[in-house]
């Protein structure tokens, strides 16, 4: 039996160490990434996620973090993103019932800081570490009263350790970019399988059409349908000019070249 929403909102504050009120909240998406987190840790980019979202392009955007998630970790479950941003109840609470009783099969049960995982992956956080660090460094070398030999050494050890913290934020952003390039790749991949199934159907409802309106010219009034099937078919959109193949005709009525 699915929990109600008084219990998946006691589980979701008591997870996350947040104080939603109702389920309606859900609909940021924020929520949804850091569960799959303390699933999966480490495979949600919670560094792009805005548990502060207050716009419904935000929602989207957390979603495309989940919706990458999902991919990353196998997880066969559409999430009807249009629905959930509007925060309607029914729609989120549906999910969010999903959601728990996949959390209770795959959670292996250890202990989950979301309070560490959220400010660990939060760039403010990571940029007031660096500054502090850097601060400490300067305090130490500013008291530092040893013989300038030695002062030449610790400044260059902090220049060294200055390109190395440099080259590993480099790297972290050369990763990032190459899993946004790969998520990218996976969405015109997507995109390229729809046209090619509805371009796979227009052109078998083309060449149905064709066959009949050659096959029943005797019946004017079912030809007049079919042709007008055709008429739709061959259509194009204002300012669109069909390519000039050399054949003379291109209007679409009668022609044997295919649609696109």
């Amino acid at each position: 039996m699915s929990e109600s929403r008084t219990e998946l909102i006691a589980w979701i504050n008591d997870l996350l160490k947040l104080n939603y009120t109702k389920v309606e909240q859900c609909g940021t998406g924020a929520a949804h990434c850091q569960i799959i987190d303390s699933i999966y840790p480490g495979t949600v980019h919670l560094s792009k996620v805005k548990f502060n979202a207050n716009q419904e392009f935000e929602y989207i955007q957390n979603f495309k973090v989940l919706q990458a998630a999902f991919q990353k970790n196998s997880i066969d479950k559409n999430i009807p993103v249009e629905r959930l941003v509007k925060c309607r109840f029914q729609d989120n609470l549906e999910f969010l019932q999903w959601i728990k009783k996949y959390w209770d099969t795959y959670y292996n049960g250890e202990a989950y800081d979301a309070l560490a995982r959220r400010n660990n992956n939060s760039p403010m956080s990571r940029r007031g570490t660096k500054d502090s660090t850097s601060l400490r460094k300067t305090s130490i070398l500013s008291n530092n009263k040893r013989p300038i030999e030695k002062k030449k050494v610790v400044d260059s050890n902090s220049s060294l350790s200055k390109q190395n913290s440099k080259i590993e934020e480099y790297e972290k952003i050369i990763l990032g970019l190459n899993e946004e390039i790969e998520e990218l790749k996976m969405n015109v991949d997507g995109l390229e399988k729809e046209r090619n199934f509805y371009f796979g159907k227009l052109r078998e409802i083309e060449i149905l059409v064709q066959t009949q309106i050659e096959s029943e010219p005797e019946s004017p009034e079912y030809s007049s349908v079919l042709k007008d099937i055709q008429t739709i078919l061959y259509s194009t959109e204002e300012g669109f000019e069909i390519p000039d193949n050399g054949d003379g005709e291109g209007n679409g009525e009668g022609n044997e070249e295919e649609m696109f």
